[in-house]
């Protein structure tokens, strides 16, 4: 597990919700750190080595972009492919979270994709691709559409 000092929380609270949109995001970063533009180059590349940060991107907004059907896909599949087969699932341009989960008393499904498209009739068209890529190891699916934000953030570090 890695430590992070004072420097490192701060810098993540600072990069947290994003980047500024600014001509030099992290000169105005260190700015406000009282750090130079290296140290916060070089501290945001060293804890994304350690995988303490994921990745530095653009999220676009898939709504505004009129991607509005939204499901997550739950899958039922055999527990000795799940692995192999979430990589290839996780894989596939339309799917953006990709996860194994394990089973629950009351829930078969242990692989879950969140699919997006313009219509529901699109999203269906990619669930029977996902079905046709999973084959005989799928004994069931279905699929849970969004119908309303609720709350939409990455985890975010407490202050102190």
């Amino acid at each position: 597990m890695t430590v992070l000092d004072d420097t490192d929380r701060r810098l993540i609270a600072a990069t947290q919700a994003g980047l500024p949109l600014d001509e030099a995001p992290y000169a105005r970063i260190a700015a406000e750190l009282g750090l130079t533009e290296t140290q916060v180059i070089t501290r945001l590349s060293i804890l994304h080595a350690q995988g303490v940060i994921r990745r530095i991107a653009i999220a676009p907004n898939h709504y505004a972009l009129g991607m509005i059907a939204n499901g997550m896909s739950v899958w039922d599949v055999d527990d000795a492919q799940a692995e192999a087969l979430g990589e290839r699932i996780g894989a596939l341009d339309f799917v953006t979270h990709c996860y194994l989960r394990p089973r629950a008393p009351v829930w078969r499904y242990n692989l879950f994709a969140m699919l997006h498209g313009q219509s529901r009739a699109e999203v269906e068209q990619k669930r029977a691709q996902v079905r046709a890529l999973l084959g005989a190891a799928c004994r069931a699916d279905d699929i849970l559409y969004s119908t309303r934000i609720l709350k939409k953030t990455g985890l975010r570090l407490k202050d102190g």
